[in-house]
């Protein structure tokens, strides 16, 4: 992906001997990249959320927030945790606003990306992170109702929102999309959840190529199991006592442990990333 600071292609030269002689090349390799420093790596950005109430969104939020990032924090129905996630940031030092609604519905996301425009005149970060999930080790109980559910908040709202804040991004802009584990690994009783998310990554890899020539980055982060509000919403009081527990590290992540990734995404350090997912993920090789 070319960017102001390089060439597209490079002038044709040779060098007789190996490893060869940096000091010899034309244009010489850049060591030093212009990066801002910790804590401005995001100033003067926008960033809009999705699913930012709470768990990793909230996470991402604050971790942006740091970075001098503004953020918008989309979210259901959760206002409790929204209004705690906009203090949080705020005490960070940044601003937060708030937009309630179903990311399902396309009409929706257009308005919630119209009041980041509204609110912060700008956007150059989408965060795809909502998602829901409806444990069932039988397929023939996941009814038409459930999968439609389902596939709507967790991979049809991210076509509805990449559509509606797409005319307002810019070459340097950022689309980062919340995969999972089980989209490599697969999951016996979240079988649509984990095809949802198996949806998010050839979604990823097919906008990253999409977007390219646009010098739009469109990469994704696949967590393993992590500690949020989803989980004691989705299992039973026994399952999520052993949740977490049959990764390598032993335990569930805490959402702040899967932040840094989104913070990389959306900062200098990942100009040469796109189409690609990171797997915080407690140590399982999931070869994706």
């Amino acid at each position: 992906m070319p960017t102001s600071d390089n060439q597209t292609s490079m002038p044709p030269q040779h060098q007789n001997h190996q490893p060869g002689d940096e000091y010899l090349m034309q244009p010489h390799p850049q060591s030093s990249p212009k990066l801002l420093a910790p804590g401005t790596r995001l100033s003067q950005k926008v960033a809009l959320i999705t699913g930012g109430d709470s768990g990793i969104g909230r996470a991402v939020a604050i971790a942006f927030a740091k970075e001098g990032a503004t953020v918008v924090v989309v979210y259901l129905d959760e206002h409790e945790d929204a209004v705690e996630t906009q203090r949080l940031v705020r005490e960070a030092g940044s601003e937060c606003w708030l937009v309630s609604g179903d990311v399902g519905s396309e009409k929706f996301c257009k308005e919630a990306v119209q009041a980041a425009i509204d609110k912060c005149g700008r956007l150059d970060i989408l965060v795809n992170n909502a998602a829901q999930q409806f444990p069932s080790s039988d397929i023939e109980k996941i009814t038409e109702e459930q999968l439609e559910k389902t596939f709507r908040t967790n991979i049809f709202s991210m076509f509805h929102m990449v559509k509606a804040a797409l005319p307002y991004l810019v070459s340097g802009a950022r689309i980062i999309n919340t995969a999972s584990v089980t989209a490599y690994r697969g999951s016996g009783h979240l079988l649509d959840y984990s095809a949802t998310k198996g949806a998010i990554v050839a979604f990823t890899r097919s906008l990253a190529q999409q977007l390219v020539k646009h010098e739009i980055h469109v990469n994704a982060v696949a967590p393993g199991p992590v500690w949020t509000p989803l989980i004691p919403a989705s299992f039973s009081a026994e399952e999520v006592a052993k949740f977490g527990t049959n990764v390598p590290m032993g335990r569930p992540g805490q959402p702040y442990e899967i932040a840094p990734s989104y913070v990389f995404l959306a900062t200098d350090g990942a100009d040469y990333m796109t189409g690609q997912v990171l797997h915080p993920n407690g140590g399982e090789i999931i070869n994706g």
